[in-house]
């Protein structure tokens, strides 16, 4: 598993505590973000492309439902997971 797979994990699992299993359903939407283990958070960032578009993908998911704070609780989620990064290296979404 990759950086990108175990935040795009942590952005759902926190989303999900939220609202429950739509959180789950709106992850199913991003392109390129495969579901592997919904009980553990485990998923897989697919494909050649960039992963950190996928993960921008997925907070736009779910900001078009819950607005400015959906992309709160994501940056919270996932700050411990990030700090390690180069600003280059981070979505900007959670930037």
């Amino acid at each position: 598993m990759t950086t990108l797979d175990l935040i795009a994990g942590k952005i759902i699992k926190e989303q999900e505590l939220i609202i429950g299993p739509l959180a789950w359903e709106e992850a199913g939407h991003v392109k390129g973000l495969r579901m592997v283990d919904k009980l553990v958070g485990e998923v897989i960032i697919e494909g050649n492309g960039d992963g950190r578009i996928i993960i921008d993908n997925l907070v736009k998911e779910y900001e078009v439902l819950f607005g400015r704070a959906a992309r709160e609780v994501c940056r919270d989620a996932v700050k411990n997971l990030i700090s390690g990064l180069s600003k280059n290296e981070i979505p900007s979404s959670l930037q």
